[in-house]
């Protein structure tokens, strides 16, 4: 309790402390105690869908247009278009959950979200893990991480999905997307098109179509992505359309439904939706 006796000066102390605070993370254990658990019961979490960008508003909380923590002064950024940044990205998990974020919503372990320090909130990221090549999309509520050299705290969820759940820590890349741009397929978030099923599949060869992306750049990391899995031969193909020239990622040929399916499934832990397609 503060009571009259304390100096003015002490006063603004607390008060600027809260205030920061507040601006820097879902607790003062955020700010101050990196380390984090993982559930004692892990869940299953690998059909987690992706974070689905969306147009919102911006937060009530937790865009200010700076904030310090640690002696340091984070600037808040007036906008995420053509942010690109590769660095470190570290987790938090059950020291956290449910506890509230820098944007105001709880922070659960189990969804595809994150925390950085400067991009307005809420921003979408996609997130590829360098050293496997895994990407997900989460959406930014939060912020930190403060400790040196990392650039995005991941859910624990989405840093499962990506793989660093073990080393604490992966090397990555974050991509800003915008959900308003025209291109609805950006980085490794494919746009899956409608099954190409000719009349007869007769002589027909079944391939898996899991992604059709308008940059050739992102169908060509889709499938060196799936290529390192060893699920079979993986191909490029591409398609034009009244809206343009896409790009489609296809697995196979595949030998019969069975072999599909297996692949499928195997692709599902990486965030990969597959449809069939029939080719003459």
């Amino acid at each position: 309790m503060i009571t009259t006796s304390k100096p003015a000066s002490v006063l603004l102390i607390v008060l600027g402390l809260s205030l920061a605070l507040w601006f820097t993370g879902c607790s003062t254990q955020k700010v101050f105690e990196p380390s984090d658990n993982a559930p004692a019961r892990p869940r299953d979490v690998s059909g987690v869908p992706n974070a689905v960008p969306k147009v919102e508003p911006r937060s009530r909380y937790g865009n200010p247009t700076s904030y310090v923590v640690f002696g340091k002064r984070y600037h808040t950024l007036a906008s995420s278009k053509g942010y690109q940044e590769s660095g470190l990205a570290s987790w938090y998990g059950t020291k956290f959950h449910g506890k509230r974020t820098s944007s105001g919503e709880p922070y659960d372990l189990y969804a595809m979200t994150a925390a950085h320090k400067t991009l307005p909130l809420p921003t979408y990221v996609e997130v590829t893990n360098l050293d496997n090549r895994r990407s997900v999309i989460v959406k930014v509520n939060d912020r930190g991480p403060f400790h040196g050299g990392r650039i995005i705290d991941l859910s624990y969820t989405a840093a499962s999905r990506l793989g660093i759940l073990g080393k604490g820590t992966g090397r990555v890349e974050v991509r800003a997307i915008d959900p308003r741009a025209p291109d609805p397929a950006p980085a490794d978030a494919p746009l899956l098109v409608q099954q190409d099923i000719p009349a007869s599949t007769t002589d027909s060869q079944l391939f898996l179509q899991v992604g059709a992306f308008q940059n050739r750049d992102n169908a060509e990391r889709m499938r060196n992505n799936i290529q390192a899995q060893n699920l079979g031969a993986v191909r490029i193909v591409e398609a034009g359309t009244e809206q343009g020239t896409f790009y489609k990622v296809q697995v196979g040929p595949l030998s019969d439904n069975g072999e599909a399916d297996r692949v499928a499934q195997a692709l599902q832990p990486l965030g990969i939706s597959a449809a069939r397609s029939y080719v003459k």
